[in-house]
């Protein structure tokens, strides 16, 4: 009898410990909400995509609540009014917001692309293709003062066309609108993001036949930014984020389109699998998707130049007073 009450009283006491390490165990990981605001769903951030399905951030303890907020200004404003942590948009916004004056500056952390993302569309099929095919004919452009718009006149006038006098020129069409003005006679070229650019051809609606990314060289084209006071007070957070999403750049350039293309189908379910990997090979092999987070001196420089050879530069402001690479630099070491 008294060997038995001992034998209970031991299998009493493993079913006390046993069973809070049970709880333990089946207890989910703790993780950190960051709310991401992008300026547009795009193939063009298919590393973003990538490092959520991946489960890179999630790695991290990062819980991503991603939300799709059309054009860089209702992306800026939703940064500002605390709508969001971290705004994936154009570094030239983070300057307009600068040059108006601001207490607590948008600071760039970490670069997701680092060219231009629009190709030149012609209308009929071109086999040699020449730059000054474009003069005397109507052009349909992006929107004024956008980043879009301003690669784009840029490398106009890199092969010593005058945007203004030696073509003409139409930029009054809302950034939704283009591809369809243009698939409805408007326009003899027109300057469209991928995966459309694609979906024209495969359609005989327009040739690809220029890419203003190679033109243009690198620039900061989309980055992640976020208020300064963000970065100082969640300084393990935005490390995570940023370590996630190197992990998703080596991913991207260590697989082909097709396997990449798969995975973040999820976001794009309106596009075929054969249309996302012929758009993802295109981007990965001009150098579209940046291979690191960080945004270089070089870069930063480019983008001010194309900025002020537009007319849209309010004023120069040097790297060190917008750009963060501490983050970028920690991860790619």
């Amino acid at each position: 009898m008294k060997k038995w009450c001992k034998a209970g009283v031991v299998i009493l006491l493993l079913c006390v410990l046993v069973i809070p390490l049970g709880a333990c165990g089946n207890k989910e990981q703790e993780t950190t909400k960051v709310r991401v605001a992008e300026v547009t769903r795009s193939l063009f951030y298919t590393p973003q995509y990538v490092a959520i399905e991946k489960g890179f951030f999630k790695d991290e303890g990062l819980s991503i609540d991603l939300k799709t907020t059309a054009g860089g200004d209702k992306t800026m404003t939703t940064l500002l009014s605390d709508g969001a942590d971290i705004a994936l948009v154009g570094s030239e916004t983070s300057i307009y917001v600068q040059a108006q004056g601001s207490n607590d500056p948008v600071i760039n952390f970490a670069q997701l692309t680092q060219t231009d993302g629009t190709f030149l569309v012609s209308r009929e099929k071109i086999d040699n293709f020449n730059w000054d095919m474009l003069k005397n004919s109507t052009f349909l452009g992006q929107r004024k003062g956008g980043m879009p718009q301003m690669a784009g006149e840029f490398v106009l006038k890199k092969h010593n066309i005058d945007p203004k006098k030696d073509l003409n020129l139409i930029q009054n069409i809302d950034f939704a609108n283009v591809a369809t003005a243009f698939a409805s006679g408007t326009g003899d070229f027109v300057q469209l993001f991928e995966p459309t650019a694609s979906v024209f051809e495969k359609e005989g609606k327009g040739y690809i036949v220029a890419s203003f990314g190679t033109e243009s060289g690198h620039l900061p084209y989309t980055v992640y930014m976020a208020k300064e006071s963000y970065l100082k007070e969640d300084k393990e957070t935005v490390e995570k984020f940023t370590r996630a999403l190197k992990k998703a750049q080596d991913w991207v350039q260590e697989n082909d389109a097709a396997e990449i293309a798969e995975v973040i189908q999820p976001y794009f379910e309106d596009t075929n699998l054969e249309t996302m990997e012929t758009v993802i090979n295109r981007y990965k092999e001009q150098g579209s998707f940046a291979t690191d987070p960080i945004l270089d001196e070089e870069e930063w420089n480019n983008l001010q130049n194309i900025m002020d050879e537009a007319g849209e530069l309010p004023t120069r402001i040097s790297h060190e007073e917008l750009v963060n690479t501490d983050f970028a630099e920690e991860v790619t070491k």
